[in-house]
This record gives C-alpha cells, sequence and structure tokens, in this order.
C-alpha cells in the first residue's frame, strides 16, 4: 500500500468519530498496541530530541526499505508515534524523504497537540526523515 493510501485510510478512520475525546481515545489505543522495542534499543542514540515524553525511534533496512520500531513513556504520543510508523515504515528512503504528510492536518492532530506536542510529533517526523536521508547516503556509497 502507497503512503497516500494508508494517509487516506487514517484520514476515513478518524473522520468517523466527530468528538476530539473519541479521537483521542483512538490515538491511546492504538499507542497501547505499539508493541515494546527491545530494551538494547531504548538508548540516549535512539531518543527522539524535542519531544516532552520520552520517545525511542529505531530504524532497520531490508531490501531497500526502512522499517521503524518505536516506543514511548506517554500514551497519546504512542498514538501519533504508531500512526507514523504505519505511514511511513516499509517504504525505501526516497519515499520518505518526497512523502507529504497531510493526514497529520486533515485529521486535525497538529491544532489539538499541545504546543510541546505538536513539536514532538514535528521531531518524530524529523527523526524519520533522518533515517532514510542516512540510509540513503550509506546506499549511494
Amino acid at each position: 500500500m502507497s503512503i497516500n493510501e494508508t494517509q487516506d485510510e487514517i484520514i476515513a478512520e478518524f473522520g468517523e468519530l466527530d468528538d476530539w475525546m473519541d479521537r483521542y481515545q483512538l490515538l491511546i489505543d492504538l499507542g497501547s498496541e505499539l508493541q515494546p522495542i527491545d530494551p538494547r534499543y531504548k538508548t540516549e542514540q535512539n531518543l527522539i530530541e524535542g519531544c516532552q515524553s520520552n520517545v525511542w525511534l529505531q530504524a532497520d533496512e531490508r531490501e531497500g526499505r526502512l522499517y521503524f520500531r518505536a516506543e514511548s513513556d506517554a500514551l497519546i504520543v504512542k498514538g501519533i508515534i504508531s500512526l507514523l510508523m504505519k505511514v511511513l515504515s516499509g517504504h525505501t528512503p526516497d519515499e520518505i524523504l518526497e512523502a507529504d504528510l497531510y493526514f497529520i492536518e486533515r485529521i486535525g492532530l497538529r491544532e489539538h497537540l499541545s504546543p510541546t506536542r505538536s513539536n514532538g510529533l514535528l521531531a518524530m517526523v524529523k527523526q524519520m526523515r533522518m533515517y532514510a536521508l542516512a540510509y540513503k547516503a550509506k546506499e549511494g556509497r
């Protein structure tokens, strides 16, 4: 499934919920489904700077595609990183770097997050793109 198809699915899923309390609950539910990462990946190197909560992000490359694993100590943040992983994981570095993550605006996520959580969301996206950039550079050698 393409990045845009996945985003459209997320938009439809959130669109079924009128109330933002229900949308927060969906984020919490998504976060609670997130599998914990191996403790060996909970390192300072994998900790995302700029997040109010602790968020660890690990990327692995298989057959030219990046696969993300993440964990956070905050439920809503776990839900947010879970959405980002659903959209970007399993795609090539180029696809990740070129992706327009329009679902964030369309589901109203940015406007319903506190400024610190919104900064954290941007930091998560930036880190995922940094992994893509690093793997792309590694391929180019």
